[in-house]
């Protein structure tokens, strides 16, 4: 029977301990696994026979939560890591060699970026960075050796929506694939592999687990690719295991992905519609908004409009910097999606790593803020942030 998502959420991958009926699954804090002789642990190592080994290639607590986020994502399989990087490292490692090239879109979570820009050459790996807004231009950066397409819809901090169907065909007419970045939205608000993507990626420490307490990664997509990863990238390459007590909290969090999502994503609304009238906003980047110029496309391959936003303030990096010190409600720390709305500098803080020619590039401003909206009552969000501005506005007016 076909479940509906939300009967998902919360059943899939969830099944009592069959030794003691405990309905959550219990924790197994185990590094390696016993077998009954010595013919069954080379059946299992030879591959012939499904069961445990050792933790890094497998526990309970990763199957569970591997179940539960692929029926989500609408995927065959799926695989944990320590964390998103590991996610991503683990799928781009497996996928490309010396020689290959890949399309990326110029705006990237800025580890994702330092990976594909600062590593990959050391391993003849080229990138092409561009707006993948363009799909003629997306064509014609496709050459014989472009093996995958990588993008964030929306994309960290610049919000750009990628057209995840577009891109999927211009990289299957080239013999390659789309891996796409779905931290932003979950498959609350997108399935990229619906639109046609063949592997999907997450910070699983942002709205996946929604409590701000573990780093985690995951991976969605076809079986034999997903088996690839876990014995080359996550096994070989990168080693980046999810811990069993992680794993058991992930899977906690995602029962409840369905009401946390939509709530994080009608707040947001309010408090991008409250920034845009206010007279010290340059700018706000938000899908929802019909300012959005990809407002369309957005509400085409999107559910809900997501919970993050970005704002450009009039007096550029001071006023934005007066105004993050300013918050009380607004917690300034870095990542997304917790229970608590966050705020962030991007150019001095997840984009760090890179220069003043590639945050241009990417067009990240100086003065560009980022804003996690969380589950507190908008009416508290919107009047710390009044007393904010207030704040700026003292601020610029003693200078």
């Amino acid at each position: 029977m076909a479940y509906h998502f939300d009967t998902q959420c919360v059943h899939c991958g969830n099944h009592a301990d069959p030794v003691t009926g405990a309905l959550t699954t219990p924790i197994y804090q185990t590094s390696t696994f016993a077998f009954k002789n010595a013919d069954e642990g080379a059946r299992r190592f030879r591959g012939e026979e499904e069961g445990y080994i050792y933790t890094r290639l497998g526990n309970p607590n990763h199957t569970a939560v591997e179940e539960k986020i692929a029926a989500l994502e609408g995927g065959e399989a799926a695989a944990v890591a320590a964390s998103g990087m590991g996610a991503i490292a683990s799928v781009l490692w497996t996928a490309l060699s010396g020689g290959d090239h890949v399309v990326a879109a110029k705006s990237l979570y800025g580890c994702t970026f330092s990976l594909m820009s600062h590593q990959f050459p050391r391993f003849g790996i080229e990138t092409t960075f561009m707006d993948l807004t363009d799909l003629a231009a997306v064509k014609a950066a496709m050459k014989p050796n472009t093996r995958l397409i990588y993008c964030e819809s929306p994309a960290n901090p610049t919000m750009d929506i990628a057209d995840i169907a577009a891109l999927a065909k211009i990289a299957h007419e080239n013999n390659a694939i789309l891996v796409v970045d779905n931290t932003y939205c979950t498959p609350v608000i997108q399935r990229p592999i619906a639109l046609g993507a063949d592997v999907v990626v997450h910070s699983a420490t942002k709205y996946l687990n929604g409590h701000g307490d573990i780093i985690a990664g995951v991976i969605v997509g076809a079986k034999e690719f997903i088996g690839r990863v876990k014995m080359e990238g996550l096994k070989d390459l990168t080693g980046a295991t999810l811990a069993p007590f992680d794993a058991y909290l992930l899977l906690r969090g995602m029962k409840t992905l369905h009401i946390r999502v939509p709530r994080h994503c009608e707040t947001a609304l309010r408090v991008a519609r409250f920034l845009e009238k206010r007279p010290e906003v340059a700018k706000v980047w938000y899908p929802g908004l019909d300012s959005f110029p990809q407002k369309e496309l957005a509400a085409k391959q999107m559910k809900y409009f997501g919970a993050i936003i970005a704002i450009e303030l009039k007096g550029g990096l001071d006023a934005g910097k007066a105004f993050i010190n300013n918050t009380h409600l607004w917690t300034l720390a870095v990542s997304l999606g917790d229970a608590e709305s966050l705020i962030q500098h991007p150019a001095s803080m997840t984009h760090s790593a890179l220069s003043d020619e590639e945050l241009k590039a990417a067009g990240i401003s100086k003065g560009l803020v980022r804003l996690s909206v969380g589950l507190e009552a908008p009416e508290d969000l919107i009047a710390d942030l009044e007393k904010a501005f207030e704040a700026v506005a003292v601020a610029c007016s003693a200078r």
